[in-house]
């Protein structure tokens, strides 16, 4: 696979947006309502029959108006070879497969952002195609966290309950990771140059955040007994996401990469947040104010965060011969829970192409 940097003309590109959950289609809706041709593509196109009648999304909240939507599919080909900028907003858990599906199908040039890629996204996608010989020029990007922080009112409606200011966007290279970000400049001012890839894959906040607020809140969840996710955070729990983060930022200066921590985080992605510690933030976000908790443990909290950003982190903990003892009991614990085996699941090194390198020889490799 090849990648290189060219210089393309502005222009209305056609946008393909990968998944229809809460995410999808807000960036469907958006990209629509500015005028961007758009094709949205779900596996199960029962879950967007309307949105396939209307050929309409409507936003709410931050973001007022409706976009119309092109093409409305399940069909992966389809939406592929109609795109010139792909933006893949499934759980992290899909972009295995969406790799293997999308490879025969991709075009010279045509951008793909996983949106967030999590952990080790674009390493594991790239590592993909690689292996699936692809012999086009794409370009690979992954964000930090999404865009927005968004709910599904009903099928076709959605509330934009709070947009990120800044989001760090990183390519496989800095050249790349640039070219991206003025391809997208028209659309979003939101996306800034990351330092790499690492350091997007371990500011997945959210792997930090959602499986401790879980794990305190097991038995409420699974008695049915509803709560604000982040709204009710109490300081214990608050204090005890800090110390797993604390594992997360060290982990980042291992390979070279200033990391902010969670409550500087917090400020970064939204503005204005009043409050000095992670507990008072998390209360006064009001991105996170109408956010409820999952209705069962078996959520994304936990069969994404754990695979696709706990696994990852510990996997290259230990080629730095480090101990990550939070994560490592999040991981053990969350696997029992579940009687699910994360780590066979989870982004390990061999997933990401980084089987037998060294910490060094890692940070030559996404720093090229």
């Amino acid at each position: 696979m090849i990648f290189i940097y060219l210089k393309f003309m502005r222009k209305k590109y056609n946008i393909s947006v990968i998944g229809a959950g809460n995410g999808g289609q807000a960036i469907a809706g958006y990209c629509a309502m500015r005028g961007y041709h758009v094709c949205l593509y779900n596996r199960n196109i029962e879950h967007i029959k309307t949105i396939q009648q209307t050929r309409t999304i409507t936003l709410c909240g931050q973001i007022q108006g409706t976009g119309k939507i092109d093409i409305v599919t399940n069909d992966i080909k389809v939406a592929v070879e109609y795109a010139d900028i792909i933006m893949i907003t499934t759980t992290a858990n899909a972009h295995k497969d969406l790799a293997f599906q999308m490879s025969s199908h991709l075009k010279q040039g045509q951008i793909i952002i996983l949106n967030p890629g999590r952990t080790g996204g674009l390493l594991e996608f790239k590592t993909i195609l690689q292996k699936q010989n692809l012999n086009k020029t794409v370009y690979l990007a992954e964000t930090q966290t999404l865009i927005y922080a968004c709910r599904i009112i009903k099928e076709g409606f959605v509330n934009i309950i709070g947009i990120k200011t800044r989001v760090p966007l990183a390519s496989n290279n800095r050249l790349n990771t640039q070219y991206i970000i003025d391809q997208l400049s028209d659309l979003y001012t939101c996306f800034l140059p990351a330092k790499n890839v690492l350091q997007i894959g371990f500011e997945n906040i959210g792997a930090i955040f959602h499986p401790c607020i879980i794990l305190f809140n097991t038995a409420t969840i699974e008695r049915g007994e509803s709560f604000y996710f982040y709204r009710d955070m109490t300081d214990r729990v608050a204090n005890f996401i800090q110390k797993t983060d604390t594992e997360r930022v060290t982990l980042g200066k291992t390979y070279e990469v200033e990391l902010m921590n969670a409550i500087e985080w917090i400020s970064y992605a939204y503005s204005g947040i009043k409050g000095n510690t992670l507990c008072e933030k998390m209360k006064n976000n009001p991105a996170y104010n109408d956010i409820l908790a999952p209705a069962s443990i078996y959520s994304r909290q936990l069969l994404e965060d754990i695979p696709m950003g706990i696994v990852p982190c510990i996997e290259l903990a230990k080629v730095a011969g480090m101990e990550m003892p939070l994560f490592q009991s999040i991981l053990n614990i969350c696997s029992e829970l579940l009687d699910i085996d994360f780590l066979s699941e989870g982004r390990t090194l061999d997933k990401l192409g980084l089987e037998g390198l060294s910490v060094n020889e890692i940070i030559t490799l996404v720093n090229y």
